[in-house]
C-alpha cells in the first residue's frame, strides 16, 4: 500500500522575539494570521492527506479565528509542550491512532509562511523512495564568524558544505517518534533527532523565500515575497 503524507503544524510557542503578547502564528500577515498561510499551502496540496496543528493546551487566540475553509482535512490537537520537540513528539502521539508508521510527515514551522506548492512538490519528489528522508535547506552563502564572549570575532569558519535547516522536515511516522523520544527535548529541529539514530537526512535546496519569520523586521520582507507570488 502507498505511503501516505500528512502534515504537522507545531505552534503551541510564544515567539517572544517577536515581541508583544500575541503570539507570532496569529499576527496579522496579508489580512490573515501567519500560520494560515502554511496551513492554506498543505490543504491545497492533493497529496496532502491531512493538516494536523498542535497547539497549547491553554490557546485563547485560535478561536478567534475563522478555519471553516480548512475543516475538510484540519485537525486539531491541543497538546504543545513547552519546546518544538515536545509539541510534535506529543503531536506524532495523538496522530498514531490515524496515521501508519510508513507514513510521511511533513514536520512545518507556523512562522515560515513562504512555503510554496512548487517547494512543496520537490520535496515529495526527491523523497518519495529515500529510506531516510530529509528537509528543505539552502547553501550557507554569508562568510561565518564565530564570536567570543565579547562579541570579537574569535574565528572565520568555513562555509563549505555548510546548509540552513528550513522545513518542512520530512520523516516516517514510527521512525521520526522514536528518534524524538530517544533524542530528548533540546532537539531544535527533527532532522536533528534522527541523526542521532546515526541516519543521515537529505537535504533537498530550498528557496531564500521559505525563511522563517523571528523579527519584527521579518514581517514586511515576508509579505513582499507573498505579493510577489499571488501578484
Amino acid at each position: 500500500m502507498e505511503s501516505m503524507h500528512y502534515a504537522l503544524i507545531p505552534a503551541a510557542g510564544s515567539g517572544s522575539r517577536m515581541g508583544g503578547s500575541l503570539p507570532k502564528q496569529y499576527l496579522s500577515l496579508a489580512g490573515r494570521p501567519m500560520i494560515y498561510h502554511a496551513i492554506h499551502t498543505f490543504f491545497t496540496h492533493t497529496r496532502i492527506a491531512r493538516v494536523y496543528v498542535v497547539l497549547s493546551a491553554g490557546d485563547s487566540h485560535w478561536d478567534a479565528f475563522d478555519w471553516s475553509a480548512f475543516e475538510r482535512k484540519l485537525v486539531v490537537l491541543r497538546c504543545g509542550g513547552d519546546t518544538r520537540a515536545q509539541s510534535v513528539s506529543q503531536g506524532l502521539q495523538m496522530m498514531a491512532a490515524e496515521v501508519g508508521g510508513q507514513d510521511w510527515v511533513l514536520v512545518h514551522d507556523a512562522a515560515r509562511p513562504g512555503l510554496d506548492q512548487m517547494l512543496l512538490d520537490k520535496l515529495l519528489n526527491a523523497l518519495a523512495h529515500d529510506p531516510v528522508g530529509g528537509l528543505l535547506a539552502v547553501p550557507v552563502a554569508d562568510t561565518l564568524k564565530r564570536a567570543d564572549a565579547d562579541q570579537r570575532v574569535l574565528a572565520t569558519e568555513p562555509r563549505e558544505g555548510l546548509w540552513q535547516a528550513q522545513t518542512p522536515q520530512m520523516f516516517r511516522h514510527a521512525r521520526l517518534l522514536e528518534a524524538l523520544l530517544k533524542a530528548g527535548e533540546q532537539m531544535t529541529d527533527e532532522a536533528s533527532a534522527i541523526e542521532k539514530l546515526g541516519l543521515r537526512p537529505r537535504l533537498v535546496e530550498s528557496g531564500s523565500r521559505n525563511f522563517k519569520v523571528t523579527y519584527p523586521q521579518d514581517l514586511e520582507l515576508v509579505r513582499l515575497a507573498l505579493e510577489s507570488r499571488h501578484g
